[in-house]
């Protein structure tokens, strides 16, 4: 007897091609996952051996590891290859310009002539808390009393604080102080000198102390020495601008100190 087997079988085939694929699909993503799975162990190795010989590794050791952990953390190899980079040209500025030493201080000497009298100019310099609203990187100046400030400035995408003393202060002549600070910090004074009636020289004189691979890189070109020379021209287009048009408003500090003590203190 014979049977009619053409439709079943050809539904049975289906049937089991389907159940094939089926079952090859399950076991690759078994397989991808078992892959995946050991690949993360390897990383994971890789990430805690880097990490015990951090300290001992060169710059590109060092680099290796920021480029693995990157990975780790699900970046794109474009970004682990991004870290890598970043970190091998900073371990190795850090390893010429050492790492949180002091650097090699700069001496900043710079002039100015404002179109004012000396004693408006000078009393627009004591009004340390006016900075803020014409230097450019000046964020805020706290003075917690007649010797000692606070400041704070941005350079570039972060901040810098430090705490100034000034030890010698005579009104009309010149202004002496001493800083300390995390990231930097300068000595210096000021003097104010009379050309004519209405016109006075402003001299300043820094000495800056850099702590820190940014600070000492930038001051490597020199940035500081720009930095004061562009602030005091805003200094300069403050007073001919606002002091000079209303002097009467600009009521400076008029005390004395010397020795970093306060002998006159007018009210």
């Amino acid at each position: 007897m014979k049977l009619r087997t053409g439709p079943i079988a050809g539904a049975a085939a289906g049937a089991g091609g389907a159940l094939a694929a089926l079952s090859a699909r399950r076991l690759a993503r078994r397989a991808l996952a078992g892959l995946v799975t050991r690949l993360e162990r390897r990383l994971d190795r890789a990430v805690r051996s880097l990490t015990a010989k951090a300290e001992q590794a060169g710059p590109l050791g060092k680099a290796a590891l920021a480029g693995v952990k990157a990975l780790q953390e699900g970046k794109s190899p474009f970004r682990a290859l991004l870290s890598f980079g970043w970190t091998a040209l900073k371990e190795t500025l850090a390893g010429i310009f050492g790492r949180g030493r002091k650097g090699k201080l700069t001496n900043i000497v710079e002039q100015i002539d404002v179109g004012a009298p000396r004693r408006l100019v000078y009393d627009q310099w004591t009004r340390f808390q006016d900075y803020p609203s014409f230097m450019k990187k000046v964020v805020s100046v706290d003075q917690a009393d007649e010797a000692r400030l606070n400041w704070k400035a941005k350079i570039f995408w972060s901040a810098r604080t430090w705490e100034s003393t000034i030890v010698e202060q005579v009104p009309d002549e010149h202004i002496v102080w001493r800083s300390k600070g995390p990231k930097g910090y300068a000595h210096g004074s000021v003097s104010f000198h009379e050309v004519t009636p209405d016109l006075t020289r402003v001299l300043l004189v820094l000495e800056y102390h850099p702590v820190g691979l940014f600070e000492r890189t930038g001051n490597l070109w020199r940035a500081q020495g720009r930095r004061t020379r562009l602030e005091l021209k805003h200094f300069r287009r403050h007073v001919m601008t606002q002091a000079l048009l209303h002097p009467d408003e600009v009521e400076g500090w008029r005390g004395e100190i010397r020795d970093g003590e306060t002998v006159t203190n007018p009210k």
